[in-house]
């Protein structure tokens, strides 16, 4: 049976409020006139319930929703994971995304992806992003670069998908068109539909397959009594536009 060890990331549940702690010896979590002391949590199994609290080992969407830093707004778990599945990912696949932000869909390539390579051009973003992935041991098969995706080398033929975050996309078509292998998926995030719209003007000849959509998730309160929809749902977060690479002979 796994238990908690100290110096670890947990996630603690008290009634309807989640927090992010780490296993500190001598630390604790009040809420309201509750305390949970983490010496009594350290050597405990997952999952354990003391008072009022539940304890478990975080999943990756705990970590980016209550770990991360931002200074960008973030690609939403709703949206990373299924980005991450419509390219097809696995561990035999090579990723390349730019327009890196806060890491937190890096994060989710480098869970899925055998390699990613992500591109940031600001450095202020690019220092966060590092310090999220390296604060969650969220680094070995991801390189990182502080550099603009349209001014580095990037090789010819070589990732299996490309994921693309940034305003202004449609200067870069013909270089992400460039580093796909023959058929590999392309995506692209977008808050606007004026964007989408330049968008789909733009990559006509170079991908086909294409689709747009958008995701949303509404969560229901947990109270049988009166089971119903929460007041607040994550909404409209962007729009999602997916291609695969097209080569005319």
């Amino acid at each position: 049976m796994s238990s908690f060890k100290e110096g670890e990331y947990v996630l603690i549940v008290h009634n309807d409020r989640k927090f992010l702690r780490k296993l500190i010896p001598k630390q604790s979590l009040n809420v309201k006139k509750e305390v949970l002391k983490f010496d009594e949590v350290i050597g405990k199994p997952e999952g354990v319930r003391i008072g009022s609290f539940e304890v478990y080992r975080p999943t990756l969407e705990d970590l980016i929703l209550l770990g991360f830093e931002r200074k960008t707004q973030i690609i939403y778990p709703k949206d990373a994971f299924y980005i991450a599945f419509k390219l097809g990912l696995n561990g035999e696949k090579r990723v390349l995304e730019f327009g890196t932000g806060s890491g937190a869909l890096c994060a989710v390539f480098s869970q899925i992806a055998g390699e990613v390579w992500s591109y940031e051009a600001v450095e202020e973003f690019y220092k966060t992003a590092k310090k999220n992935l390296e604060r969650f041991g969220i680094k070995g098969n991801v390189k990182l670069f502080n550099e603009d995706f349209g001014k580095a080398e990037i090789p010819q033929n070589y990732f299996d998908a490309v994921f693309v975050d940034v305003r202004e996309p449609y200067p870069y078509l013909e270089k992400v068109h460039q580093s796909l292998k023959d058929g590999g998926s392309v995506g692209f995030l977008l808050p606007t539909a004026n964007q989408v719209i330049k968008l789909l003007e733009s990559i006509n000849g170079l991908f086909g397959n294409i689709e747009v959509l958008e995701i949303l998730q509404r969560y229901y309160k947990r109270v049988p009594e009166r089971f119903r929809p929460e007041d607040q749902m994550v909404g409209h977060t962007a729009y999602l536009v997916f291609g695969r690479k097209l080569t005319s002979l």
